[in-house]
């Protein structure tokens, strides 16, 4: 028994002992912090841990309280689910397939764009993929689509929301990349350091989110044209419009949703508002538009309301609104004055949404405004006790020296850098079988990106921390659709009709698991797809 005397060896049972606990399945926070608890107690009762490490424990919590930038997870997430049951999506989905149906894999090509859409104005995966799994699904399958075919590109289509902004992964990713990066810089003696934050993070993604999507279409685009007997083309049912209007329509039913995704990513590509800022945006916008779908036909205020909510986003970037000051110019303060009656429009639009949200009532009888709300709450008290017991995790993992073995062992691999990353980039791969994406990312990555982001790719080329984290963000999309734990999978089999097996399910999803890791080889020959927007806006 000498051997656990050793604090390494200590630290990988730990490890492991962890990881078999989640597979249990039981609750992932009480996992983290408990586990590293109790083998720090073990570690102090065998004389090689330090209970002093745990002081810094509340420390940790305090910072998470205080993280302006994770108050945009509660607000995205509202924006997401608020989107959800305004019933968007369905009518993205029926009239995206109107238009593309009468071509060989034309409802494909639909879920696969709508899937996008849904992905930068919600980015919350389970939504997406059981109402898209709801809707086109049983369409899908009586029009004599590929049972396969046709669950592998809901699924894939859903997951699109980890990858394009705004996006939750790339938020906590963000979060967790930026400590890390100040670490790396001050174990580097690098006591000026940059920053990377997750207004980086987005502008690096949104290109190879593109890109992701451009590849799942062309895929279709072949194997439609090699095969069409998978995906016929159909004749949906005529909706009474010519085909003018029908084009005209659909303009109508864009229009909404891409304004919102305009204010919210766009906000935060321009530098007008940071993401928690731009989360309000959405939230607001969501409720809104929800506000709208309601009951379009009296909807003249919340129209007004949204106007004036444009407006303030452009008066922000182009007035100092700030009461603060000893002196205001008398030009500023008209922009002060104007800006304050457009802020009554929009707060009574708001006001109005709510009630129509509140006086709602789902299928199941609920209020929507409350459903909402209370999805809200139980999404973001989950990512944040994960988030809590996490810091327990890495805080014991360090006490242990776990984190100076990781760096010996990531460093002593051949290759350097290039063999340092492709390990961790295969074992998030493979965790992602077993795992879900907040477990990786709140336990591997502040383990392994401080290090990695002291190792240079190429001599005198360091790591950049914008490709790093969009490399990671991608390789934790493919974890919501690998077997036997793959969330969207589990998503998917809870509202595909009975004759659907699970093992058709399966076989749809590998060849876009396969297109995600090419997209990986892509950007690993080719980073200047995730760097150059990000220089491009930012100048860093």
């Amino acid at each position: 028994m000498s051997f656990l005397l050793d604090p390494e060896v200590l630290c990988l049972i730990m490890f492991l002992t962890t990881v078999g606990l989640l597979l249990t399945g039981f609750p992932v926070a009480f996992v983290l912090a408990g586990t590293s608890a109790a083998f720090a107690f073990i570690g102090y009762a065998l004389g090689v841990f330090d209970l002093g490490f745990l002081s810094a424990f509340p420390q940790r919590i305090f910072q998470t309280m205080s993280s302006e930038v994770l108050v945009a997870v509660p607000l995205f997430v509202f924006m997401g689910v608020m989107l959800e049951r305004s019933k968007v999506a369905e009518e993205l989905l029926d009239n995206m397939g109107r238009m593309f149906g009468s071509l060989p894999g034309g409802l494909a090509f639909s879920v696969c764009v709508v899937g996008a859409l849904l992905a930068a104005s919600t980015g919350i995966v389970g939504a997406t993929v059981v109402t898209m799994g709801l809707i086109s699904l049983p369409t899908m399958l009586r029009r004599g689509y590929s049972r396969s075919f046709s669950c592998g590109t809901i699924a894939a289509s859903g997951t699109l929301g980890q990858v394009i902004p705004p996006s939750i992964v790339l938020v906590l990713l963000g979060d967790q990349l930026s400590s890390a990066y100040q670490q790396a810089q001050f174990d580097m003696g690098i006591f000026a350091p940059d920053t990377v934050s997750v207004n980086d993070l987005f502008a690096g993604a949104l290109l190879p989110g593109l890109l992701l999507v451009g590849m799942y279409m062309l895929y279709q685009l072949v194997l439609t044209w090699l095969r069409p007997e998978l995906a016929p083309a159909v004749q949906m049912a005529d909706s009474g419009r010519t085909p003018r209007e029908q084009l005209v329509h659909l303009a109508g039913v864009l229009f909404a949703p891409i304004i919102l995704i305009v204010a919210v990513l766009g906000s935060i590509l321009g530098g007008l508002a940071s993401p928690t800022e731009a989360a309000g945006v959405g939230a607001v916008g969501a409720m809104m538009l929800a506000g709208y779908k309601l009951l379009p036909s009296r909807s003249g205020l919340l129209i007004a309301g949204g106007v004036s909510l444009v407006i303030l986003l452009v008066m922000s970037a182009s007035f100092d609104l700030r009461l603060q000051r000893d002196v205001i110019p008398q030009q500023e303060m008209i922009a002060i004055i104007v800006a304050m009656l457009l802020t009554a429009v929009l707060f009574a639009g708001v006001a109005l949404a709510a009630w129509r949200a509140y006086q709602t009532r789902d299928e199941n009888g609920e209020r929507v405004l409350l459903l909402v709300m209370r999805s809200t709450m139980t999404i973001s008290s989950m990512v944040f006790i994960i988030l809590v017991g996490a810091g327990m995790f890495s805080l014991v993992f360090r006490g242990f020296g776990g984190d100076e073995w990781i760096e010996e062992f990531l460093s002593s691999l051949p290759g350097g850098a290039v063999g340092a990353v492709l390990l961790v980039m295969l074992t998030m791969f493979v965790m992602g079988f077993f795992l879900d994406f907040l477990e990786i990312i709140f336990i591997v990555v502040p383990i392994v990106a401080p290090i990695l982001l002291q190792m240079e790719i190429a001599p005198g080329e360091p790591i950049n921390p914008v490709w790093l984290g969009v490399m990671m963000a991608i390789n934790l999309q493919t974890s919501f659709l690998t077997p036997p734990f793959g969330f969207a999978l589990f998503y998917l089999r809870g509202v595909a009709p009975p004759e659907v097996r699970t093992i058709e399910i399966y076989k749809g999803i590998i060849p876009f698991v396969i297109i995600q890791l090419l997209a990986l080889i892509v950007l690993w020959y080719t980073p200047e797809i995730a760097t150059w927007l990000p220089v491009a806006l930012y100048g860093q």
